[in-house]
């Protein structure tokens, strides 16, 4: 029997979840936002034995919209009915699926599918991510790494910068605002200050009796690191990472950066410290939330950033892909339509 999950099961959903965005944590945070989330789970004898998170999101002025299933496992055939149903009710054109799983593993073919599914045309997430295995020592993980990356942790102890946790109001702030200027300055998209301060209020590791206290191992926690540094009796922030802890992963999905006193290197020693934080936190493995693939090109935008995780030695992750569940298939080809056609003119417009 597949039905929406009850908050008594909350605990059981969070222990089937394989990554944050389909955690009970991330539904609550994308109802926030406005946004429609969807948590079914299939229950066998009174147990939770597959769950799936999905949200819904209205395409403007239209009464249509899109499913968003991200991060999940393969369904089940009794799963994949459900999904065309929810799609159904809810007036989606397709469903996008993007398993957190990865190809080797994958063991599935389209046509395995008992609905129209095929490969997305248009994905969201990146194919393939960085997994840096943390239940290496220490002395392991730093041999490992590029000589280059250890010179730059060393450069940056050097100039005294100091990594520390800091969840509070001010330094979250600080954070806010080094992603406004690190947006404008690498020209790249970002969500604005209103999705990130409810993700915060939402996901921040929890204060209780004047201590930040450790929730249960499978919730979602976020939690704000910052790169401090001293200069002229001045303290400066430099560096501001939000990272998640899930089911004995560490994630690292959202930083910033500013451009003043780059020479004290001081993202090196927060990823180094990063590292750190998640096996002081049991972490088992670190997934850096995103890469380019292994023949990345040096002219791609996001090159630099892929190199400089490079330098930590990760294991480069290539995932099953992305899949659109096609619910009206007349409207996504007009929707695919759509969408090329302003690729194509969001391209000329740049160029001239």
């Amino acid at each position: 029997m597949i039905t929406n999950v009850r908050l008594a099961d909350k605990e059981k959903f969070n222990q089937l979840a394989s990554h944050p965005l389909q955690s009970w944590e991330w539904g609550e945070f994308r109802k926030k936002t406005g946004i429609e989330a969807v948590r079914l789970g299939r229950y066998e004898n009174g147990n939770i034995v597959e769950t799936a998170q999905l949200t819904i999101h209205p395409l403007p002025f239209t009464s249509w919209t899109i499913g968003y299933l991200p991060k999940g496992g393969i369904p089940s055939k009794e799963m994949q009915k459900e999904l065309v149903k929810i799609g159904k009710q809810y007036r989606c054109i397709f469903i996008k699926l993007e398993p957190n799983v990865e190809k080797d593993n994958f063991g599935f073919r389209i046509s395995d599918f008992g609905f129209p599914i095929r490969p997305s045309p248009h994905p969201l997430f990146t194919r393939y991510t960085f997994r840096l295995d943390l239940t290496n020592t220490e002395e392991e993980l730093l041999s490992k790494m590029h000589p280059k990356t250890r010179y730059n942790i060393k450069v940056a102890r050097k100039h005294q910068v100091n990594i520390q946790e800091d969840n509070s109001d001010e330094a979250f702030q600080q954070y806010l605002n080094l992603l406004m200027e690190t947006t404008r300055r690498q020209k790249f998209f970002a969500h604005d200050r209103r999705y990130h301060q409810l993700m915060w209020e939402t996901l921040k590791w929890k204060m209780e009796d004047g201590r930040w206290k450790m929730e249960k191992r499978n919730e979602l926690t976020a939690h704000l690191l910052t790169a401090n540094s001293q200069h002229e009796g001045k303290r400066f922030t430099l560096v501001a990472w939000i990272v998640f802890l899930f089911n004995n992963v560490l994630y690292y999905p959202y930083g910033a950066s500013s451009v003043q006193f780059k020479n004290t290197m001081a993202s090196n020693l927060m990823m180094w410290e990063a590292i750190r934080f998640g096996k002081k936190h049991s972490a088992k493995i670190f997934d850096m939330w995103g890469a380019l693939g292994p023949d990345a090109s040096e002219k791609d935008p996001w090159y630099g950033f892929h190199r400089f995780k490079l330098g930590y030695g990760p294991r480069l992750v290539e995932l099953a892909g992305s899949f659109d569940l096609v619910i009206n298939h007349h409207l996504y080809c007009l929707f695919n339509l759509s969408h090329r056609l302003r690729q194509i003119f969001l391209t000329l417009k740049s160029n001239l």
